[in-house]
């Protein structure tokens, strides 16, 4: 039983980085952290909604922290986010 909750956070890991957009909100926030949906979306030239719901995910899957900020919410990698990037520029 303990190792199907552990393979169910894995997939909820994975979930969270297994998609071009999200792959591209890894990088960015990388390079500049403490961006809000706005700016994310701005800047991969998407809709707000749609990176809003990714970053969620990404969120879910404990890869990018919110931070309230006034009037909007800013967002920044965690270390497990640091790490999933590092791990795929290793696959590239």
């Amino acid at each position: 039983m303990k190792k199907k909750l552990e393979y169910r956070k894995l997939e909820r890991i994975v979930k969270g980085f297994a998609n071009h957009r999200r792959l591209q909100v890894l990088e960015l926030l990388d390079k500049q952290p403490e961006l809000s949906v706005i700016e994310v979306a701005e800047e991969l030239k998407s809709d707000m909604k749609n990176i809003s719901a990714h970053i969620n995910k990404m969120a879910i899957a404990g890869l990018v922290i919110k931070r309230n900020d006034i009037n909007m919410v800013r967002h920044k990698l965690t270390k497990r986010g640091k790490a999933i990037l590092q791990f795929v520029r290793i696959l590239e």
